[in-house]
């Protein structure tokens, strides 16, 4: 079922290339979807295969896959490669996803994107760890051949080498450093030295959690929650409690003082404290429950 639906969505699902500005006018046009039109699609998919629907929630997110890709362009890879595998991810998340959970494509499916983009990473590390620019490239293919021994150049040879490969000394030296360097693994559970080197692995600085897609969009859900279930606890409220409230901590306009209410209501400025301090407590309850 996994390589039918990926074989219908390629064959829909717009060429990634060097254009990268042409691939995200493509997949603009496709649009977002609603929760209930996410979970209706998923459902069709997961109790009828229909791979229409499937394909149409991979075309959803598309952006998103550009969005987190993105955050791995430090590693001198194309990043239309990147977005690919991305895609690869995207589409084996869309086949496991649960709609009964309770969870959005989104934040489930940031996980398969990212481990097929890591393995993708992985399978260049030692490409990209040794050249990345063209004066590490001219220095790869040619360092080994003007060293004359198994040691390290002395001053005298890299300076000879720089002078005859038209770089600079320092240059010299990082690429010799590279050379000489061996790998590292990538998600290692304890350094294989005994060191405590586990914080240098690739996988503690290949990506940057301020600026994760998945952080934000968990954020953005948490924060909508919240807001429709305040507001649905104000509306259990009394007019005069829900009023009160309101003036006390919602206004934008200022905050109105226990005084002002009191004349209003005919009350006591003690009065109204307490109708807040039982207000507050009522939708404090509302918000735990939940």
């Amino acid at each position: 079922m996994a390589q039918a639906m990926v074989k219908a969505s390629a064959m829909t699902l717009p060429a990634v290339n060097d254009d990268l500005n042409g691939y995200l006018a493509k997949i603009s046009a496709f649009p977002v979807l609603s929760i209930e039109e996410e979970q209706n699609l998923a459902r069709k998919y997961r109790d009828e295969d229909d791979l229409e629907s499937a394909g149409q929630m991979v075309m959803s997110q598309l952006r998103f896959v550009v969005h987190l890709a993105r955050s791995y362009s430090g590693y001198g890879l194309p990043l239309a490669d990147l977005v690919q595998e991305g895609n690869i991810g995207l589409m084996k998340a869309v086949k496991r996803f649960d709609p009964d959970v309770g969870v959005r494509l989104i934040s489930f499916a940031v996980h398969w994107i990212r481990a097929e983009i890591h393995e993708y990473v992985i399978r260049n590390w030692r490409i990209v760890k040794v050249a990345t620019t063209k004066a590490q490239r001219k220095l790869f293919f040619k360092l080994r051949s003007s060293k004359k021994g198994l040691g390290w150049f002395s001053a005298a040879e890299a300076e000879a080498v720089a002078k005859d490969l038209g770089v600079t000394e320092e240059q010299v030296y990082e690429m010799e450093s590279r050379l000489t360097s061996g790998d590292m693994s990538f998600d290692a559970t304890s350094a294989d030295d005994g060191s405590e080197k586990r914080a240098l692995r690739p996988a503690e600085y290949l990506y940057q959690d301020d600026v994760d897609p998945a952080v934000a969009a968990e954020n953005d859900n948490f924060a909508d929650s919240q807001s429709a279930t305040l507001a649905a606890g104000m509306e259990d409220l009394d007019d005069r409690s829900r009023d009160i409230l309101q003036r006390r901590w919602l206004n934008d306009d200022g905050k109105s003082t226990l005084q002002e209410l009191a004349d209003e209501y005919d009350v006591s400025a003690e009065r109204i404290r307490q109708i807040e301090k039982a207000a507050m407590n009522k939708l404090k309850s509302h918000m735990l429950d939940a």
